[in-house]
């Protein structure tokens, strides 16, 4: 009786290069890759941002803390495929650029409508422009995930999150 390895794409019935033929390549593999990946992280922050004004400030405040949780959780740090594929590629391949560029710009969007939500409600000051309160939230999120991948403690960046919403402008009473 012959004993022949298995070889799981031969059972999935890929040949070699069928992924690459599918794609075009590796490059064209990573880009629809990355593509999905930074689609799939805006459309789960939309999730978690949807609701009514009354419940803004604590869907903003629970997706902070859920940052600092989640990126703590991640003890291999592996962080994310968006802020890696940024940081290390953004400069040589324009593709990968311009939908970085696209997915931040569309979370940025997506917090500043929550802060606006705040504001409306009266949990962050009206005066204050939610804009640059998104890109500062933004900064922090983005903060957050940097330090636990170079080993952060949970508490710290718990403390982190706590700070970031502590310096939010709230309405004078």
């Amino acid at each position: 009786m012959e004993v022949r390895a298995y070889d799981a794409d031969q059972a999935r019935g890929l040949g070699k290069g069928s992924l690459y033929g599918a794609f075009g390549g590796k490059r064209e593999l990573f880009h629809r890759v990355f593509d999905e990946y930074c689609h799939s992280v805006v459309d789960a922050v939309s999730r978690q941002l949807r609701g009514n004004d009354a419940d803004a400030y604590a869907r903003l405040s629970a997706h902070v803390y859920a940052m600092a949780a989640t990126t703590a959780a991640d003890t291999a740090h592996r962080g994310c495929l968006l802020a890696k594929g940024a940081a290390e590629l953004a400069e040589h391949d324009e593709t990968v650029a311009k939908r970085a560029r696209a997915a931040i710009e569309a979370l940025q969007a997506l917090l500043e409508g929550e802060i606006a939500a705040c504001q409306r409600n009266g949990d962050i000051a009206a005066d204050a422009d939610p804009g640059e309160l998104a890109a500062l939230v933004l900064a922090v999120l983005r903060g957050i995930e940097a330090l636990g991948k170079a080993g952060a403690s949970e508490e710290t960046l718990t403390d982190i999150a706590r700070t970031a919403l502590a310096v939010l402008p709230r309405p004078a009473h």
